[in-house]
């Protein structure tokens, strides 16, 4: 076992993610700490990004899914949130990290520290098996409040949920698009009318 100052010292990923080096640093306390998900891997896989979309990442933990998105978004704008300070601040030093300024992370809780007038043309989550109903029905009507007329929702969810995401997506915005279901893991899309 390491010793308490070596679990306090920042762990590395270095990693490729949509064919961009990238290093992340984590520490004890955010979700997967030690390597990208298969979750977030597989989301990054089925994802079309423009150069200049606005994008969101909810629930940033520490950051790959923004990061890698600010990669192939370089004339665009990121924008990280997450309800967790420490997740929000391993965020922004990846950003910086990995030289994207274009790319920042808030704390927010869903989108409640969001500017309101913001619009994005992208949105995109690894949501927690344990979202709750409550917060899942706010989350996608800010969403599509505050996404641009076809802009995109992606996120990953584990497959016991897939039915769940189909009915909320159909309530709210009145589409749902399987595009992938891996062996644990389902992404979803939908898009605003």
């Amino acid at each position: 076992m390491a010793t308490i100052a070596e679990l306090k010292k920042d762990l590395t990923i270095e990693t490729e993610l949509l064919g961009t080096p990238l290093t992340f640093k984590t520490t004890w306390g955010i979700f997967s700490p030690r390597e990208i998900d298969d979750g977030t891997q597989l989301l990054l896989r089925h994802l079309d990004i423009k150069t200049d979309d606005v994008v969101l990442d909810l629930g940033c933990g520490y950051g790959p899914l923004g990061i890698a998105i600010a990669a192939k978004a370089p004339h665009g704008q990121v924008h990280m949130v997450d309800k967790d300070f420490v997740a929000v601040d391993y965020a922004n030093k990846n950003a910086r990290l990995n030289g994207f300024d274009h790319a920042k992370a808030y704390l927010s809780n869903g989108l409640s520290a969001v500017p309101k007038e913001m619009q994005f043309t992208t949105v995109v989550s690894n949501i927690p098996a344990k979202v709750g109903k409550e917060m899942l029905s706010i989350m996608l009507n800010d969403i599509h409040a505050q996404m641009t007329p076809g802009g995109q929702l992606v996120v990953v969810t584990i497959n016991g949920l897939r039915d769940y995401m189909k009915r909320n997506f159909m309530e709210v915005f009145g589409y749902y698009d399987k595009v992938k279901q891996g062996k644990d893991y389902t992404i979803s899309r939908t898009v605003k009318q």
